[in-house]
């Protein structure tokens, strides 16, 4: 009787905490709501070490105030939602540790009620950061829970593990040249032959045209994606260059009806440009300088954020104002929140508070951000 009683009288205070929370929450929501929540996930080994805990539970502690965190933040309607989990500095702990975390990570991703969380607020999943580094089992997992969340878009969680900042921005400018330099090969082949080919030495008529081929340099550069043949075959079309000869000889014959019309209009066009002082050769050069330039957006594009806009509010536990390498590109126009307490103590009311100092100073970032 009595266990059933404290039964009752804890669901009753639990109904009670949640009308509350919801109270509160549609209060918050009055006003300018963040559209973006990072948190640095600060303390869980001193949380462990205060409370005499055993190794490893401080971070499983750790997990609970991130799963209550995520909730709270759907629940004010926040879209996007992200939590540095694990730098790629990490792994420089102790092997034990860092196995003991990877195992954790494991079970955590593949736990069942989690899934049920994410389908009933409608949160899409990402993992972002040097996947490579994880182990297979847990970048599985990972990769499984992205693609079972795909179609989720009421909240975007996304979890940064084996992240820094500075590997991301390396990654993005590697990628960045990779792309530009695919974009200017087309351009770069053209310009080497000013706008022709070579001709084949002995002059053979092959059906009654003349073959022209690439030189070999030309022809091993050209085989190195179909795309890029594509590209350059196009812009020998457009240029009126006729070719033949057999399957080996890499010839490119024209052919005639629709592509004699484009070729006569491009013709027209570069012969007006020559009229004009501006030869073939020069209006390649400026192509390839205006495709060679790799701008800001390009870079962003590439980045490992790039599935969410910059974050509004960063709160970091334990009172430490340090990025940590976490979102040094994203946060130059962003709030930063740092509550004394340490993670696993993390709750509702430090919640409560980072959105009221945002509301406070919302109409000074917005004039920031609009000055950039």
């Amino acid at each position: 009787m009595g266990k059933h009683s404290s039964s009752k009288v804890s669901k009753l205070l639990g109904n009670l905490a949640s009308f509350i929370r919801i109270c509160i929450l549609r209060v918050l929501s009055m006003g300018p709501i963040p559209n973006h929540f990072a948190f640095i996930m600060d303390g869980n080994r001193r949380y462990a070490k205060k409370k005499n805990m055993k190794k490893g539970a401080g971070h499983r502690a750790g997990f609970l105030s991130l799963m209550s965190m995520l909730k709270y933040c759907c629940e004010l309607g926040v879209k996007y939602v992200t939590f540095y989990a694990f730098s790629i500095d990490n792994f420089k702990r102790n092997p034990d540790e860092i196995k003991d975390l990877m195992d954790m990570m494991l079970e955590k991703i593949e736990l069942q009620g989690n899934k049920i969380i994410f389908n009933q607020y409608g949160i899409r999943v990402y993992f972002i950061g040097n996947l490579k580094l994880l182990s297979e089992p847990v970048r599985i997992a990972a990769e499984k829970l992205m693609r079972a969340t795909a179609n989720s878009t009421n909240c975007t969680l996304i979890i940064c593990i084996a992240y820094t900042s500075r590997d991301e921005i390396v990654h993005a400018v590697q990628g960045s040249c990779k792309n530009k330099q695919e974009e200017i090969q087309p351009l770069s082949f053209c310009k080497a032959n000013n706008g022709a080919f070579e001709e084949v030495e002995d002059n053979n008529n092959v059906n009654g045209v003349i073959p022209f081929v690439f030189s070999e340099s030309q022809e091993d550069e050209a085989a190195k994606s179909q795309a890029t043949m594509a590209s350059v075959t196009c812009c020998c079309l457009a240029g009126g260059v006729e070719g033949g000869g057999d399957k080996n000889s890499m010839a490119v014959r024209a052919v005639h009806g629709s592509y004699e019309d484009k070729r006569d209009n491009y013709q027209a066009m570069m012969e007006n440009r020559t009229s004009n002082g501006v030869t073939p050769s020069e209006e390649s050069e400026n192509m390839q300088g205006e495709c060679s330039i790799i701008k800001l957006v390009d870079i962003e594009k590439q980045m490992y954020m790039a599935v969410a806009p910059d974050p509004d509010i960063l709160m970091r536990s334990t009172g430490e104002s340090r990025l940590s390498n976490f979102l040094l590109w994203q946060t130059r126009e962003c709030l930063l929140y740092s509550p004394h307490a340490l993670w696993p103590e993390i709750g509702l009311w430090h919640l409560v508070w980072a959105v009221l100092n945002f509301q406070r100073n919302h109409s000074y970032l917005e004039k920031k951000k609009h000055q950039l």
